[in-house]
């Protein structure tokens, strides 16, 4: 190259560079926020709504909405995080940010926010609830809002998440969770407010992987969960090369089989332990630590079929979770309303003992923590689906517990519960609350309770509503020990109250899974 070339050339250079220096610092400078605030966005009202983000250590940055504002200088690590107090509720209008350079929300709401999550009911979606096209087409709520968060699964407490908000239409509702949504759409009509639902959830997952690593490996009660998959890791190198094998003879047993006509070979699994999904606590880090900056108003959760093979243990893990979800967002009061599961499967003809019947006692538990609510769901479920679709009752049941116990409005949001028992004679008196106007809900007789004697055997048994109490007996039955109710899969049950809410399943025996021990004859 002629030599009158050569300084231009490495001018360009040197001045590309000093270019591409400049702008790497100023996109350094700029100020970033989180996914969660973005355009649509609603603010938690009546609470100091937190808005964060980051920045260059030691900028400073001010935030700005409805007439407030507030300052604050990102710390060494980048991090900055404001409050805004006193937003008015039902407000609306655009928030800025602004450091080295600003950024503009639009379309931000203040009102009531909830997180929603748990497993494949909270993920299944408006498109197939029941009456779905109806519910589309009239999904025009522009003060309902939806955030989903992308399924991610990690070792670690993620700070940031993937997802936006977007308004109710008859364009988006579709995609929207729908117990979630029709549990929103609930509030929003009652409390007349903008309303915003945190969609994080994952179908088939069980609790422990939303709770966090140090709240289960810091408990003995746990160690199976912890030891499990520590123990599933150090195997899978060895599960990997039997894959491996498995998969190459599989691919030439599928290429025989479609030459010859013929069905090809089930393909096999691979093993677990390669990577993060399915560890304990790897949805907690990445679908539930980035959204604790968020101000909320509390959480709706519907999950515990991925646990119903443990019903004991979850009577610890649950109220565990919870908690530690209360600690870590720093709000010990926030709401956590959950959803019992549905009847589902077959229905026996008689008086039976199963995992889900225990699951729903386990979850029922958690009401002895405070500030929690339960939606029974035991009367609107699929024998042939464990995915009802009659969300909206769901929906409606969970913002009545809201109603009451977060917003304080009178209604009645539980049916009849299990308060306590009196032996008299062969008869067992049932005391309830929320047991006003006991009947049942179709029918003259009230149907679902068994009976038993200390022999454990139970039958069915007879149902007398006196007021607020229930008398049970059987002729099979001379001297009854425990009393159960819609205690099955999938039980035929139908004692309601006054507000038309089921009972919730119960028993009045602490006996282990499975009828009494045999004993021994002696002479």
């Amino acid at each position: 190259m002629p030599s009158r070339h050569i300084l231009p050339l490495f001018f360009f250079m040197k001045t590309s560079a000093f270019s591409l220096l400049l702008l790497t610092a100023a996109a350094h400078a700029e100020v970033r926020l989180p996914a969660l605030i973005s355009d649509n966005m609603v603010l938690q009202q009546d609470l100091p709504a937190n808005v964060w983000g980051w920045a260059d250590a030691g900028e400073k940055v001010n935030v700005k909405f409805g007439g407030k504002s507030a300052e604050a200088t990102a710390d060494a690590k980048g991090k900055w995080s404001v409050k805004l107090a006193d937003l008015a509720s039902g407000a609306t209008g655009e928030l800025t940010v602004a450091g080295t350079n600003t950024l503009t929300v639009k379309n931000v709401a203040v009102g009531e926010v909830w997180v929603c999550s748990g497993q494949s009911n909270m993920e299944f979606t408006v498109r197939g609830a029941l009456n779905a096209n109806e519910e589309i087409s009239g999904g025009d709520f522009p003060m309902i809002r939806h955030f989903t968060v992308a399924r991610v699964a990690k070792g670690e407490p993620q700070e940031d998440c993937t997802g936006k908000w977007e308004v109710s239409t008859p364009q988006t509702v579709a995609g929207f969770t729908a117990v979630g949504y029709f549990f929103g759409r609930e509030l929003h009509k009652v409390l007349k407010a903008p309303v915003g639902l945190i969609h994080s959830s994952w179908g088939g997952t069980a609790a422990e992987l939303w709770t966090p690593w140090p709240v289960l490996s810091g408990d003995p009660d746990f160690k199976a969960i912890t030891a499990g998959w520590q123990k599933t890791r150090d195997e899978y190198p060895t599960a990997k090369a039997k894959y491996d094998a498995d998969m190459e003879a599989w691919r030439e047993a599928e290429k025989k089989a479609k030459e010859a006509g013929t069905p090809p070979p089930a393909q096999p699994q691979a093993p677990r332990g390669g990577d993060t999904l399915g560890s304990p606590s790897s949805l907690y880090n990445g679908m539930i630590a980035p959204l604790l900056p968020y101000t909320i108003r509390g959480v709706t959760w519907y999950q515990g079929e991925s646990n119903a093979g443990n019903a004991t243990l979850y009577r610890k893990l649950f109220p565990t979770m919870i908690e530690s979800w209360r600690t870590a967002w720093h709000e010990p009061d926030s709401a956590f309303l959950f959803v019992q599961l549905a009847n589902y499967m077959q229905r026996h003809d008689e008086p039976t003992d199963t995992n889900w019947a225990r699951l729903r006692e386990a979850q029922t538990v958690a009401l002895e923590l405070p500030h929690t609510g339960m939606a029974l769901a035991i009367d609107v479920g699929d024998a042939t689906d464990i995915h009802p679709k009659d969300k909206q009752t769901v929906g409606k049941r969970l913002a009545l517990a809201a109603e009451a116990t977060v917003y304080y409005r009178d209604v009645e949001y539980s049916g009849p519960m299990f308060g306590g028992a009196q032996m008299e004679g062969e008869k067992v008196r049932l005391t309830f609350r929320n047991g006003e106007g006991m009947k049942p809900a179709e029918g003259e007789k009230v149907k679902g309770f068994s009976i038993a004697g200390e022999d454990r055997k139970f039958v069915w048994a007879d149902a007398e509503i006196a007021g607020d109490h229930v008398i049970i007996s059987s002729p099979e039955v001379k001297a009854p020990a425990s009393v159960r109710y819609a205690w099955a899969d999938n039980p035929e049950c139908n004692l309601i109250n006054a507000a038309g809410l089921p009972a919730s399943p119960f028993r009045t025996d602490d006996w282990p899974v499975g009828p009494a021990p045999v004993k021994p004859v002696t002479k």
